[in-house]
């Protein structure tokens, strides 16, 4: 019966799967391979996307050899892919839909490129007008393929040092905008030299795009939020709560909205959002015992790092450790917490217990073809 089915119908079947699924329905048999590829639209990223939610990639931070590691939040499982098709080892900055934006680690000066781990594909994004080392990096996406294999996105690169008219090394005050259109750079404003002294120095690449308008966290204590309002072309900074107290603070996008994550010295872990008039409203709490399992009977909050899409907050640790989950339910309704248990082994081969930066991603096999 499955192998007379049309092909519409039998596409329709495999927009339901996951992608780890879909790639083994498709090499069951040649009829079914051939209707995933005459249906590339009904099995594609956009669809998936619809039923599925978006998976945890892990990188290892330091150098283990050319890999990653990847959770299915549908079937609570964990696959490890290789990374042997990269030439450098590589740190991510931020995810596009299924696309992952990186820098190679082993060069000083910026150098952008995307990469889908899935289907191995590896792309270095144009070089930038102006060289310069550790600027702040900024990704908006532009419409509702976003999601898809070849969304529509746009870069902004703030600070960073670069070379002096007259020798030596001076903060890049030039606010340059890569556009996935034209595949070009552009020169589309300046940074305030505060601002661009601390984009350089004390923020990570991590941003948070929010009603028009790019965030960065900075990392020194006590913390503090920069934004930047593409229309207007306006800079502003504003304060967090417990500034001076936390321990770890990530900047994430809940709703539409701008919303904070941070834990204090022997304390909780707490869950604000953005008001109006740059006032932070407390809206959830890590629960104390999942906090405790977390932290591993240690009482500091410095370690765990925290990455978030719409739908999920998680905080972590290393690959070992478990994650704590605080995720959107089905019925849109309410949102509850999980323990995710971490990596330890897969396929019966046991996992070094390794320190790990995260992203989020939707699954894809179909190529990104600009």
């Amino acid at each position: 019966m499955w192998s007379n089915l049309p092909f519409d119908v039998l596409a329709k079947i495999f927009s339901f799967l996951s992608p780890d699924s879909l790639a083994r329905a498709r090499s069951t048999c040649r009829h079914w391979n051939s209707c995933v590829d005459t249906y590339p639209i009904a099995t594609s990223f956009i669809l998936l996307s619809l039923h599925h939610r978006a998976w945890f990639l892990a990188l290892p931070t330091r150098n283990r050899g050319q890999h990653c590691y990847v959770h299915n939040p549908v079937i609570d499982n964990w696959h490890l892919l290789s990374l042997d098709f990269l030439s450098d080892p590589v740190r991510p900055v931020a995810s596009i839909g299924a696309l992952i934006l990186v820098r190679p680690t082993n060069c000083t000066v910026l150098q952008l490129a995307l990469c889908n781990p899935f289907t191995r594909q590896f792309r270095y994004l144009p070089m930038s007008n102006i060289s310069r080392t550790n600027p702040a990096v900024g990704v908006v996406t532009l419409d509702s393929v976003q999601h898809g294999p070849n969304p529509n996105f746009r870069v902004y690169v703030a600070g960073g040092m670069s070379e002096a008219p007259r020798g030596g090394a001076m903060y890049e005050l030039k606010l340059e905008m890569y556009d996935s259109t034209d595949d070009t750079w552009h020169v589309v404003g300046f940074v305030p030299t505060e601002f661009a002294v601390r984009l350089t120095v004390w923020t990570p690449n991590e941003s948070v795009y929010s009603n028009g308008v790019l965030y960065w966290m900075t990392s020194a204590r006590a913390y503090s939020v920069m934004g930047y309002e593409i229309d207007g072309h306006r800079w502003r900074g504003f304060g967090v709560p417990m500034a001076d107290k936390l321990e770890f603070a990530a900047l994430l996008c809940r709703n539409g909205g701008l919303t904070l994550v941070g834990g204090a010295s022997e304390g909780e872990a707490c869950i604000w959002e953005l008001k109006e008039g740059d006032r932070w409203g407390l809206i959830e709490k890590v629960p104390m015992e999942m906090g405790r399992k977390l932290l591993g009977g240690k009482r500091s909050w410095g370690s765990i790092k925290c990455v978030g899409s719409e739908e999920a907050i998680y905080l972590y640790k290393e690959l070992g450790s478990g994650m704590v989950v605080w995720r959107e339910m089905e019925e849109k309704a309410r949102w509850a917490w999980f323990w995710i248990e971490g990596c330890h082994s897969i396929g019966g081969n046991q996992v070094p217990n390794l320190p790990i930066k995260g992203v989020f991603l939707h699954p894809n096999l179909f190529p990104f073809t600009f």
